[in-house]
């Protein structure tokens, strides 16, 4: 399994942050071979494949497929400024305006009604990755609780499921709509931990988004990293004990656990 940052930002040995090699090796192993109670799932891009919402937005952008990722980051900046200012707006719209915003910014006229439909009509048909099912599956039969937790809205990621075929797996849907700030606010883990009637430690999220990932870790959970194209760690948080190309790889660690 990965090492986490302690180690391998390689500080694990030095004197002024008061962990010594053996210490630190001790937690991870304690880490490593305990099960977490139960697995939190990110949504988009860990489980369902946004290559046709790529494409959808993609053409909204007159083909500047290259503005793709400014408009994510976009998106993902104004849900943040939404949660630091006190309010809330589902994901999807958020998206939409984001899109606006970026069109706006590169000379592309784009009206709020073909916004919308480039970002909420193909965000609720997406398949799941090649990988998924068989992973979720295999993780069931070893025992784990499945639980997914999106900041897309409830109904949102219901239809995503129906439409994808993934709600037989999961437990629970857990939205932050029904707290009203996005991961990866601190406040948001805390919540669906306290939802699931668990410790933070004792939370494993498994998501494809390294802001994410670094979100969790800072709440006090575990961490599996689905390192799918384009996808990164961010160099500031502590590493995951996991960090996999895909969902099976990640399944095979945790049900090695015994």
């Amino acid at each position: 399994m990965k090492k986490t940052a302690i180690l391998g930002m390689g500080i694990a040995a030095t004197p002024q942050f008061g962990f010594t090699a053996s210490q630190s090796e001790e937690k991870i192993v304690e880490a490593i071979e305990t099960r977490p109670k139960v697995l939190f799932f990110d949504v988009n891009e860990t489980l369902l494949d946004l290559t046709a919402m790529k494409e959808s937005v993609g053409n909204a952008l007159g083909g500047r497929k290259d503005l793709l990722p400014l408009w994510f980051t976009t998106m993902l900046q104004y849900s943040l400024v939404t949660t630091v200012g006190g309010q809330y707006n589902d994901f999807g719209i958020i998206g939409s305006a984001a899109l606006q915003m970026v069109a706006a910014n590169h000379g592309i006229s784009l009206t709020e009604t073909e916004a919308r439909e480039a970002v909420l009509t193909p965000i609720r048909s997406l398949p799941a990755h090649q990988e998924v099912k068989a992973a979720l599956s295999r993780l069931k039969a070893a025992g784990y609780k499945l639980v997914s937790f999106t900041n897309s809205s409830n109904i949102g990621v219901e239809t995503q499921f129906k439409n994808a075929g993934l709600t037989a797996y999961f437990e629970e849907r857990l939205s932050i709509e029904d707290m009203g700030k996005f991961k990866p606010h601190t406040d948001a883990y805390k919540w669906a931990a306290r939802k699931m009637g668990v410790a933070p430690e004792e939370c494993m999220l498994i998501a494809a988004h390294g802001w994410d990932i670094a979100g969790g870790i800072w709440a006090g959970w575990r961490g599996a990293f689905v390192s799918r194209p384009g996808a990164q760690l961010y160099p500031l948080a502590p590493n995951p004990e996991i960090n996999e190309s895909d969902l099976n790889l990640i399944a095979d660690k945790l049900i090695a656990i015994k």
